[in-house]
């Protein structure tokens, strides 16, 4: 798996290692192909605002962003889809500042919400959406799946991140999500 980051956004406290590792994690749970490659930008509050209002026509910034690559039939790396080869999967964008009012509203570290968004991300690069009910749930359940046994995972592994936070926000639902603005 090929993961590269570019983390423009002048922001401190950003683990880039932690973020390729839990991406990775996630698509090799998922069963995407080794070989496959995907970017995540790291970006400030005006980039993600100007992406945001570029791609979905919403004003002001966000958390996270999916460019899924054209190539890619949607469902790709579903557990009920063709197995599949290797390939440009697509970009994330993450907006730390952003995700570091959340992270508190949440009760938890900007670590841990980081990672929360990438395999956010991931899940979106694979063709997961949560557009219905039924999507979302699907989509959270994952998300949260991932990230536990992440979680689990790198303690196998002796690798230190962050400890894994508790609190009722931090293995959100999409309502959950809503209410942190």
């Amino acid at each position: 798996m090929s993961i590269e980051v570019f983390n423009e956004s002048g922001y401190d406290g950003v683990n880039e290692e932690m973020l390729i590792d839990v991406a990775s994690y996630a698509l090799t749970r998922m069963d995407v192909h080794s070989a496959a490659e995907m970017s995540i930008h790291i970006v400030d509050l005006d980039t993600i605002a100007d992406l945001h209002l570029r791609w979905l026509d919403l004003e002001g910034p966000t958390d996270v962003m999916s460019f899924p690559m054209d190539e890619l039939t949607p469902g790709s790396g579903r557990p009920d889809a063709a197995p599949m080869g290797p390939a440009m999967l697509g970009d994330i964008v993450l907006c730390p500042e952003f995700a570091k009012d959340q992270a508190e509203r949440a009760g938890h570290d900007l670590g841990h919400e980081l990672c929360l968004l990438t395999v956010h991300g991931c899940l979106h690069l694979l063709g997961y959406d949560h557009v219905t009910p039924a999507e979302e749930q699907e989509m959270f359940s994952l998300q949260n799946e991932l990230l536990a046994d992440w979680y689990e995972d790198v303690q196998k592994r002796g690798v230190t991140y962050q400890p894994k936070p508790s609190g009722p926000g931090a293995f959100p639902s999409a309502a959950d999500r809503e209410q942190l603005g």
